[in-house]
């Protein structure tokens, strides 16, 4: 019985770590790519995939339609 006592916890607590970790939408392919931040295309990092594509940057924008950053001119 004292066995269950750390167990019970113990795993519940592991099923909540699981559960609760974000997946990562960023693609390491990209920063590799473009040898950018995520700052670069993204006005605010989020965990929210949505969020982050709602808050695209002009390069963000450029990035999504042309699938490069070849040929984008930053505006100064």
């Amino acid at each position: 019985m004292s066995h269950l006592k750390v167990i019970v916890p113990a795993a519940i607590l592991l099923g909540g770590f699981l559960v609760s970790t974000t997946a990562s939408f960023g693609k390491p392919d990209y920063t590799k790519a473009t040898k950018k931040q995520c700052v670069f295309c993204h006005a605010k990092v989020s965990a929210d995939k949505d969020e982050m594509n709602k808050n695209l940057t002009a390069a963000g924008k450029y990035y999504h339609e042309h699938k490069s950053l070849d040929g984008f001119q930053e505006k100064k």
